[in-house]
């Protein structure tokens, strides 16, 4: 008991020492003022680490919007993959009936071909002899 100074928790530091002999309203009033001391630098403390802290709590309403909003979003993208598969099966059938239009064209054209040189040969025949009629008659 010889020794009447205190080491508090929280500050590290000795405290005024307190005497035996002291009234028990001047130890209250003491301690109040420590306590609004402490308090009071703990506020300047929380104030400037308060304006930096971010608030954590989410709402129920924000996260059902948040699942609606990532819904939709995964909605579309399937949605966009079904509408490019049926474009690109309807561009494969475009190419298909491209590629048979061609084939026709071409036998046509070889058809027109033909035609015209068989065309081309009877007109080398009749100028080489007289036309006649079915019943023989040249005219």
């Amino acid at each position: 008991m010889g020794n009447d100074r205190r080491e508090t928790k929280d500050e590290g530091r000795l405290s005024e020492p307190v005497r035996l002999e002291q009234a028990l309203p001047e130890v209250m009033i003491n301690i109040k003022e420590r306590v609004e001391a402490d308090s009071k630098m703990n506020d300047t403390k929380f104030e400037k680490s308060r304006s930096w802290q971010f608030n954590r709590q989410i709402s129920i309403s924000v996260l059902v919007q948040l699942v609606f909003l990532a819904s939709l979003i995964v909605g579309s993208w399937v949605n966009l993959q079904r509408q490019l598969d049926l474009l690109q099966h309807d561009v494969t059938l475009l190419l298909r009936c491209q590629k048979d239009f061609d084939a026709k064209l071409e036998s046509l054209w070889s058809t027109s071909i033909s035609y015209e040189y068989r065309l081309r040969a009877l007109e080398k025949a009749s100028t080489k002899e007289p036309l006649m009629d079915m019943q023989g008659k040249t005219f």
